[in-house]
């Protein structure tokens, strides 16, 4: 330890006591972590302190413990991560919080290696499995998220026909794993008043029977969204109690100490009460949908600062949908189109007049609201940078971190234009080993390299972060670190070998640079002096093991402000 900082250690130490009264100074405990790798994340390259020292939820000293001790004396209470590695808690760059609750309570309907549904008919038997009285209870449906019509046997949708064997007196809705689709029994669409006579909504389409207007049980986009927090809201304080703790359990489990909320609609509700019952354990930054944006972002909860570990930070607005579910929006056809669709299908918009993208721009900028942006196909981001130019000409673009979300299939000149429109690029290179195999058939092999381009985006100067988007996938923090570094499919294929992230860099992605893009780098994402005491402590270290490791490296511990929250 430097000598001025070592007196400036003591000084402080000596001020705050000094400060406090002999009944603050009895309660005070300070913790020494030692014992294994304490990775700061500072710094370009790789940093490590032998001890941490914590006050009052803050980091307060860095150093060997030898100095410590020296510093603070016995007013310590020790403890030995052993052997275990310490980093800044994780903080997820793009996610959806609320939803977590129902892929930790609902039917576990993933593919493997998450779950066991890799067809339809064992897709069907877990539904079955999992109606039982006290699950139907919870919303009065059965429920489930995450089948994958691009990694199941069948290779399509489940439609009313397969659900109705589940059940026909109680009504089914799966949630496809991006979020974007669902399935629904007849007794669903009955009790969602869906019928041959009920039109595609604006941004969205019901699938329909062949030659007939019959619905046959799939929605996408805006036909399936609406109704998604409709039928997994429990009915009951009791139900709701169960859905959000497993849900944060989920997120500590995982190494969170920050999580946002992507995409908050009436859900943000039921977070507030969350916050004003005090049961938060961790950090939730919620960015509302732009059709809530007047309403809640003139509530005090959109602040800067957390209040019982809740806070609004922006808005949130969704031009197009899923590139594996063939909805993201391109200029190019898909080489493989969906059931009922023609070949020159490019997918869709969400909202298609670009004068009503430049008024939700326009009032973010107008209200200096920062806004996250869901764009994945080439043309909705295309959409996007010309939508928002005029904003930024208006209004100027001075720190406000506006965020592409996604970007699966953005292009090399779009890269350029978001550098010079300054706009964070949230990338997802979990979709290089769930989807890589999948993207190269529908849009083809040397496009199929290119998703997720982090490595360009960094090379050309734009700040990154990656994510989860959980529930998509698990918010399994060190699988996303795994991907961004490996970029192995399913199939063991490398999905553009140029596109890897040294696994530093993949982790810098969700921690310090995260932290920049949510405004809170001066309190998070880095373990230094005065900045939160939100550690994770993982049983091994990512930059000490083969790639291929990283993705089974498990979280130990998770400690928020101090308090242990989570304990493996």
């Amino acid at each position: 330890m430097k000598p001025s900082i070592y007196i400036f250690s003591l000084l402080m130490t000596f001020l705050f006591i000094t400060c406090q009264t002999k009944s603050d100074i009895d309660k005070v405990e300070r913790q020494l972590y030692f014992g294994g790798d304490i990775l700061t994340m500072k710094g370009d390259t790789p940093r490590y302190e032998e001890a941490l020292v914590t006050e009052y939820g803050k980091i307060i000293f860095l150093g060997t413990k030898e100095e410590a001790i020296e510093i603070f004396g016995k007013d310590l209470t020790e403890i030995d991560i052993k052997g275990g590695t310490m980093l800044p808690g994780f903080i997820d760059g793009h996610s959806h919080y609320a939803a977590f609750s129902a892929q930790a309570i609902g039917a576990q309907i993933l593919p493997p290696p998450d779950a066991g549904a890799n067809n339809i008919e064992t897709l069907i038997e877990i539904l079955k499995a999992w109606n039982t009285e006290d699950n139907l209870k919870l919303t009065g449906w059965i429920f489930g998220m995450g089948f994958d019509d691009s990694v199941i046997e069948d290779q399509r949708f489940p439609t009313k026909e397969d659900l109705d064997k589940v059940s026909t007196d109680h009504p089914v809705f799966i949630i496809h794993i991006s979020g974007h689709f669902a399935s629904v029994n007849s007794k669903g669409l009955e009790l969602l008043n869906i019928t041959a006579k009920t039109p595609d909504p604006e941004g969205g389409l019901i699938r329909r029977i062949a030659g007939s207007k019959e619905p046959n049980g799939v929605l996408e986009e805006l036909a399936a969204i609406p109704h998604m927090m409709e039928v997994i809201t429990p009915k009951t304080k009791a139900g709701i109690q169960r859905f959000m703790e497993a849900g944060q359990e989920m997120a500590l489990s995982y190494g969170y100490t920050t999580a946002q909320e992507g995409r908050a609609m009436q859900n943000h509700l039921a977070l507030v009460n969350e916050a004003e019952k005090d049961n938060l354990k961790l950090d939730v930054v919620s960015y509302v949908d732009y059709t809530f944006m007047d309403e809640y972002l003139a509530t005090e909860w959109y602040s800067p600062a957390y209040k019982n570990h809740y806070r609004i930070g922006g808005v949130k607005l969704t031009l197009d949908g899923s590139p594996q579910g063939r909805t993201a929006w391109r200029t190019q056809p898909y080489l493989i189109p969906p059931d009922g669709a023609t070949n020159d299908y490019k997918g869709y918009p969400a909202i298609p007049n670009d004068e009503d993208v430049e008024r939700i721009y326009e009032t973010a900028f107008k209200n200096n609201w920062q806004i996250l942006t869901h764009a994945n196909g080439d043309a909705a981001i295309d959409q996007m940078i010309r939508t928002i130019r005029p904003s930024i000409e208006k209004y100027g673009n001075t720190d406000r971190r506006n965020v592409l979300i996604h970007g699966q299939y953005v292009r090399e000149d779009q890269l350029d234009s978001l550098k010079k429109l300054d706009i964070i690029a949230s990338l997802f290179p979990l979709h290089t080993f769930y989807w890589g195999d999948w993207h190269k058939e529908i849009i083809g092999d040397s496009l199929g390299n290119i998703i997720s381009p982090t490595r360009t985006a960094l090379k050309k100067g734009l700040k990154i972060t990656i994510h989860t988007d959980a529930p998509v996938a698990l918010p399994n923090i060190m699988r996303v670190v795994w991907t961004a570094a490996s970029r192995t499919s399913r199939s063991g294929q490398i999905i553009g070998n140029m596109e890897r992230l040294k696994p530093y860099r993949a982790l810098k992605a969700i921690t310090e640079w995260s932290a920049y893009q949510h405004f809170e780098e001066n309190s998070k994402g880095t373990l230094e002096e005065g900045k939160l005491a939100d550690f994770v402590v993982l049983d091994k270290n990512p930059l000490k093991v083969p790639i291929e490791q990283i993705k089974d490296i498990t979280v130990l511990k998770t400690i928020k402000e101090g308090e242990v929250v989570f304990n493996r």
